[in-house]
């Protein structure tokens, strides 16, 4: 079975701290009717600082859709190579041993997609299989992992790369002043990850179960209004309680598989908010402990979008606290309300060769 090799991670080098955010909440919407509610919800994300690809100075400008497109492929084209190499040396894997590519991002636009410019700039094999992902939001890297694993599933020799490209800063809209969207200004960073799913071998979690489940009804919950200034993120204020109707899906997952979702060895969790990890740890009835990793994501560099579920993988392999054996599962959370979910049991080279 496939298995997921460890992710490489990037944030960039500009950092702007929870203090600093508040700072600038307060002196960009001073008389904002809701600012004590909006500062009190950014204090409460739990984020302690998040990286930008640019100053924040540069950020607040909004030079237009058109020059921020620009930054886009400027910055995927600068930062992706470094994270890609570490990802297929970690997994030792070389770019013509890859058959797909699953390239995620919500953030920018490109036509033809990164994976086309990737095969040709980094020596992948003219005949690699692309397929990118834009409109799964968040829940893009649970998806990213799920369709690899279904293409090895096809073809069980097969090495398929995933990356998440998330430049969230890009998207920042000064005349937009909602609190959701005030409030995701404090919480959503920039960040980079990839990882191997190999078909053969491997150390990590192979692969074993995958799913989709989506709320009814909470198309227009997460969204964005695609207008000339750029993406527009539109947040409803029921998101923080969709933990309750999503946590039977992912015990759902699990008794489908003879697995008990509150009994597992680790957790791979989108962290999208603090009231997500709190919730999910409540209805699916496990300790707090068990989603540290998310919530380390979260704190050191915020909501990073589809980045987010590899981020939490990563630091599960620096821990080094998965043995041969321990079960897991990892879901992303997005628009839709969209959940992508999947199960796996860990695996190392030097179990599979005894």
């Amino acid at each position: 079975m496939a298995v997921l090799c460890k992710p490489a991670i990037a944030v960039p080098e500009y950092v702007i701290t929870n203090e600093e955010t508040l700072a600038l909440a307060e002196q960009l919407h001073g008389d904002h009717p809701q600012l004590e509610l909006i500062l009190r919800l950014i204090e409460h994300t739990g984020v302690l600082k998040r990286h930008l690809i640019q100053p924040i100075d540069q950020v607040l400008r909004h030079p237009g859709f058109d020059a921020r497109s620009v930054v886009y492929e400027e910055q995927t084209k600068d930062r992706v190579p470094a994270v890609v190499r570490q990802a297929l040396d970690q997994a030792e894997i070389e770019p013509r041993q890859i058959d797909l590519i699953v390239y995620v991002s919500c953030t920018g636009f490109m036509m033809p997609p990164p994976t086309a410019w990737l095969i040709g700039a980094m020596g992948f094999r003219p005949e690699t299989r692309q397929m990118p992902i834009a409109q799964l939001g968040c829940a893009a890297g649970g998806a990213a992992v799920n369709r690899a694993h279904d293409f090895c599933t096809a073809y069980p020799d097969a090495n398929v790369l995933v990356v998440a490209c998330e430049f969230c800063s890009l998207c920042y809209q000064p005349t937009d002043l909602g609190v959701g969207s005030l409030l995701s200004n404090g919480l959503f960073g920039d960040g980079i990850a990839a990882a191997v799913m190999r078909g053969d071998g491997g150390t990590g979690m192979r692969l074993e179960r995958n799913s989709s489940y989506i709320i009814p009804e909470t198309e227009d919950w997460i969204s964005y209004a695609v207008r000339s200034t750029g993406f527009h993120f539109q947040l409803d204020k029921r998101v923080p309680g969709t933990m309750e109707p999503l946590a039977p899906a992912l015990s759902d997952l699990a008794e489908a598989h003879q697995w008990n979702a509150s009994k597992l060895d680790f957790y791979i969790i989108h962290a999208g908010g603090p009231r997500i990890l709190d919730d999910l740890s409540r209805f699916l009835d496990v300790p707090p402990e068990a989603f540290r990793f998310s919530r380390a994501t979260l704190t050191e560099y915020g909501n990073i979008a589809s980045a987010v579920v590899l981020d939490a993988l990563a630091r599960l392999f620096d821990e080094a606290s998965a043995l041969d054996g321990h079960r897991g599962m990892m879901a992303g959370f997005g628009p839709g309300i969209t959940a992508e979910m999947s199960l796996g049991t860990w695996t190392s080279d030097a179990a599979a060769a005894e």
